[in-house]
């Protein structure tokens, strides 16, 4: 047998192997496509502005919600969207949302879209089990990425042409039609689904195994370095220091705030982390981009005494092992290119449903038809 057809049974069988759980994957893949923007969405629709009512300003808002349980340290994240809730940010896996009216929290924003994005990621990545049981989900999915990487890999091996000519290229680049049979419409199809989404595919899988595994990470952390975030204003030395105010008080949070938007006119959110009190210094992070993208966003170090900027670090002064692992982690989503990025990878999970779906049916008739066949003419 030879080495190309060797590769050709291994592709065939564990395309059967992991199939299901990719095609699983693949089609919640799609359904979170745009999930950031539905919810942004969906959370916007549910703020209720009363007639004439102004938003807080920064001020008004840190301080209601430093009277209700939050706490130094906790950041305010503000949108640019007019009317849009301000997002209380405890820690990485906690937030909340509040009334940019009120300050209130809303507890059932968006809870019904909530709710089905989160079933749906619970499928996507670890089969929608729970408890102890997700361990056994992770390594399902995690092994169908790996799974998934050896296809892609096999299958771009076998698509290579022995002679490059576009007549052949062509045959495989478009789909054709007055085929035959239902054999060769499906082989036309898993070669054009194929080649025309294996770039994006390649990344989406690649980071989802370093997603999936721990020894995927190390060698991200081996080749990059560990994930150490610089504190924000490092990198930039300290401004010379402008003079106190004449009446002695703190300068304003609003203040800090619309002169950093002023600086950055593309600013998408603003998020302030909330100050011990009496504290001489502010760090307020300005996003150009998604959330998603560490080249557009800029933390700055402003001195409340002066309203100087004291400091300013952005995406060169992060260590090289934290810009690879949320480089991997939002390419997984197409995220670190915006929403074209989020687009191509929607579609590159699309293709790769009608991939296993052409696979599937090529494999049964390779497979199962012949058995049938075999039969029926022995009866």
């Amino acid at each position: 047998m030879s080495f190309k057809r060797i590769v050709f049974w291994a592709h065939l069988v564990v395309g059967i192997t992991f199939g299901l759980v990719i095609l699983l994957m693949s089609a919640t893949g799609v359904l979170l496509t745009y999930e950031r923007q539905i919810i942004a969405h969906m959370e916007q629709r549910a703020v209720e502005q009363a007639s004439g009512v102004q938003p807080l300003t920064v001020d008004e808002m840190a301080r209601v919600v430093l009277e209700n349980g939050g706490q130094p340290g906790n950041s305010l994240v503000f949108s640019n969207s007019a009317g849009a809730p301000v997002e209380l940010s405890i820690s990485r896996r906690e937030t909340s949302l509040l009334d940019p009216y009120s300050g209130v929290r809303m507890e059932d924003a968006a809870e019904t879209t909530n709710a089905f994005f989160g079933t749906v990621t619970d499928l996507h990545r670890w089969l929608a089990l729970s408890g102890e049981s997700r361990q056994t989900g992770r390594a399902i999915t995690g092994a169908a990425n790996l799974g998934f990487l050896f296809i892609l890999i096999s299958g771009l091996y076998l698509w290579w042409p022995k002679k490059w000519t576009w007549r052949v290229v062509r045959l495989n680049l478009l789909f054709r039609g007055n085929l035959p049979t239902a054999k060769a419409r499906d082989y036309n199809w898993h070669h054009v689904f194929g080649i025309w989404s294996l770039v994006p595919l390649f990344a989406i899988v690649v980071s989802g195994v370093v997603i999936s595994y721990p020894w995927a990470s190390g060698l991200v952390a081996a080749a990059f370095g560990p994930v150490t975030p610089l504190e924000a204003g490092r990198s930039a030395q300290d401004s010379p220091q402008g003079q106190q105010r004449a009446d002695g008080d703190p300068v304003s949070f609003q203040d800090i705030v619309e002169t950093l938007k002023q600086a950055e006119p593309a600013w998408r959110t603003v998020s302030l982390k909330l100050p011990q009190d009496q504290a001489a210094r502010v760090v307020v992070t300005v996003d150009t981009g998604n959330g998603a993208q560490l080249s557009r966003q800029k933390t700055y170090t402003v001195s409340r005494v002066t309203g100087d900027v004291l400091g300013v670090s952005g995406v060169d002064d992060q260590s090289p092992g934290l810009r690879a692992r949320v480089f991997l982690r939002f390419l997984h989503t197409g995220e670190v290119y915006g929403l074209l990025g989020q687009t191509l990878a929607g579609l590159a999970s699309l293709a790769s449903v009608f991939l296993f779906y052409t696979g599937f049916a090529l494999a049964y008739r390779r497979l199962i038809q012949p058995i049938f066949r075999r039969r029926s003419l022995n009866t």
